[in-house]
């Protein structure tokens, strides 16, 4: 009996560092010439740029929607978003296919970035907290900045890229 229960207890802490992992594990993407980073827990899959449907009256940071598995998916782009310009179409572009979470639901959005890099690992005493930039500008989307071989990587809050009448005008769109 004792045998088991210290291989419950090894189990159980397996199960904690795996955990412990996912909570640390970042994919890595560039927008422009920075290099962000989003946790794997909210992320569903990267996908091959190929092409969007552009639907009327969305705002220019949306390229789209994309059609996955027959799902609706709007198609943000970050570099548009963040106010660098369009994305251009390169056999690197991908959609990074993520949910955000909103009191009643759930959201499955696609992140239109330059490039995807990798699954790295950050942990919490690599990540200093979001600059404080100023008043006029809102950087609440930043969750930190993570510190790999001397440069910084952008750690973005996925619930906060989109404002919350953002993403109301994207529900709304995609009713209709």
């Amino acid at each position: 009996m004792e045998s088991r229960v210290h291989l419950m207890e090894a189990v159980d802490e397996e199960k904690l560092v795996e955990d412990q992992m996912s909570v640390n594990q970042y994919l890595t993407f560039s927008v422009d010439d920075d290099q962000y980073a989003l946790s794997v827990a909210n992320i569903r899959e990267v996908l091959e740029f190929q092409s969007v449907t552009r639907v009327p009256r969305m705002p220019d940071y949306m390229r789209g929607i994309i059609n996955l598995r027959g799902f609706v998916v709007p198609v943000i782009d970050l570099k548009m978003k963040f106010g660098l310009g369009q994305t251009a179409r390169s056999v690197n572009s991908s959609v990074i296919v993520t949910e955000i979470l909103l009191p009643d639901r759930d959201i499955v959005i696609g992140l239109l970035t330059d490039a995807v890099s990798e699954v790295i690992v950050i942990e919490s005493d690599e990540i200093e907290p979001a600059p404080s930039i100023g008043t006029s500008i809102d950087s609440s989307f930043i969750q930190g900045m993570g510190k790999k071989q001397d440069q910084f990587i952008i750690i973005l809050n996925i619930d906060s890229v989109l404002s919350s009448h953002e993403i109301t005008d994207i529900v709304n769109e995609n009713r209709e």
